[in-house]
């Protein structure tokens, strides 16, 4: 069961709203955590088990490290094994190369535990952050369980520190208008998934499926800008729909995607996308490395590695690492030879151009197959445009130039920048209506198909 889900929207949601709200406020963490073992098992049997497992196994690793981190070479064995548990979980159900291990666990075929570049990561930290004595082991296990389980966090985070988290659960806030803007920010994201990003899926399939030898040039502009955006929405409208889920229950979530791919410059794309995992790999990865050196251009490399292991941690297949280096390249190439604050729509023009350059390698698993891909992109192939270019820009163009509208900050900059009160309130309260009728689009096209699955990526 995922957020974009009939039984999740209709079934699943209201119920859990209601049992939480009905039970007494001190009581409402145990709901919650209740509530989010059911959306677990929901998913599968298999999925539970390993969830209580591996959050049971955090606990025990977190408080032989806070035991005994007053001898450090005690301390240390806990600690590398908890880091060793939580990446080999991630290494075995996010490559091929542990396939073998499945077998041996009796792990039914087809199951993977969603959301487990997450946790994994977030587990890795809060280890490492209580063996540096930035925080002490947590006692109460319903709070330590939610950080892994509660539901909202599981298919696409955010990635929080504990610190973090347990601030959220603190600055509980219950109230209808957090109920209202949680339903429309849910919505918002479903719409997303499944008005925006399921087509444009579509479009990239129907290129993707092409003899990458004929494809002319601007069908693989087509197709690779259709990825990209697919993949944006895909990801983002995830995110907002358990951020949404989150303010019904009271908890305000960060938001992951802060409209990166409408930005004039690649250093804020980098930083706009998957911020929270950027941030984290900035905190346990690259700044200490910076540390141990203070030559420019050997922090520069260490800037490339980081983005190469983000790229890593996105497809666990060397194209991934690939388009790291090649984004951490182009941020430090930029910083190198930007002097001047270039005119907002020339750095938008340049910046989409690296990112769709960039983006050919995270859509295939082929590196012979991406230089392919780009080779065509230029024309490579002797084909400009051709029929099918030209029934597939018929096709989609008026799709792919409202998502790229959406996926730009124009809106919000005319809420912000609109003086009169009037407008303000006349634009939130159509706001209600549009997410209505958003929410029964998205339900009649989900009926249609029967569900709305996750398309590209497991992360």
């Amino acid at each position: 069961m995922v957020y974009s889900s009939l039984l999740f929207i209709y079934g699943f949601l209201p119920v859990s709203l209601v049992f939480f709200y009905i039970t007494p406020k001190r009581y409402r963490e145990i709901t919650l955590l209740l509530v989010s073992t059911v959306f677990c098992g929901l998913i599968s049997l298999y999925y539970l088990i390993f969830m209580i497992a591996f959050t049971g196994a955090n606990y025990v690793f977190a408080h032989l490290i806070s035991r005994l981190r007053k001898n450090e070479k005690l301390s240390d064995i806990p600690l590398a094994s908890g880091i060793i548990t939580d990446l080999a979980a991630l290494l075995v159900f996010r490559t091929d190369y542990f396939s073998w291990l499945h077998g041996v666990m009796k792990v039914p075929d087809g199951f993977f535990p969603i959301g487990i570049s997450f946790f994994s990561l977030a587990a890795v930290g809060t280890l490492i952050d209580i063996y540096k004595r930035r925080i002490n082991a947590e006692k109460n296990i319903v709070r330590f369980s939610l950080y892994f389980m509660f539901f909202p966090r599981i298919i696409m985070g955010p990635l929080l520190r504990y610190t973090v988290f347990k601030k959220i659960l603190d600055s509980r806030k219950e109230s209808p208008e957090n109920i209202g803007l949680g339903l429309t920010i849910f919505v918002k994201g479903l719409a997303k998934k499944v008005i925006i990003a399921d087509d444009l899926y579509m479009l990239f399939s129907a290129v993707h499926s092409q003899n990458i030898k004929e494809i002319s040039a601007v069908t693989a502009w087509l197709g690779i800008t259709a990825f990209i955006l697919c993949l944006y929405f895909n990801l983002s409208g995830f995110a907002d729909m358990g951020r949404g889920i989150a303010y019904c229950f009271g908890y305000h979530f960060p938001q992951s995607f802060n409209y990166p791919l409408i930005s004039t410059k690649i250093k804020y794309f980098a930083a706009r996308w998957q911020s929270q995992v950027i941030q984290w790999l900035r905190r346990y990865v690259t700044k200490p490395l910076y540390r141990v050196c203070s030559y420019r251009w050997i922090k520069e490399l260490i800037f490339i590695f980081g983005w190469t292991l983000f790229g890593i941690w996105y497809t666990f297949k060397i194209n991934g690492a690939v388009w790291g280096i090649l984004i951490g390249s182009a941020v430090v190439i930029e910083s190198r030879l930007s002097k001047r604050k270039p005119l907002n729509i020339t750095g938008i023009i340049y910046t989409c151009l690296i990112i769709l350059i960039c983006s050919v390698f995270l859509a295939e698993n082929s590196l012979l197959y991406s230089c392919r891909y780009l080779l065509a992109m230029m024309g490579g192939n002797g084909v400009i445009a051709d029929a099918q270019a030209f029934y597939l820009l018929k096709s989609y163009i008026v799709l792919i130039l409202v998502a790229v509208y959406v996926a730009s900050d124009l809106f919000r900059n005319l809420m912000m920048r609109s003086g009169r009160e009037k407008v303000k309130n006349a634009i939130t309260a159509a706001s209600t209506f549009f997410a209505l009728a958003a929410l029964i689009i998205c339900t009649a096209l989900m009926s249609y198909n029967g569900s709305s699955e996750m398309l590209l990526m497991k992360l």
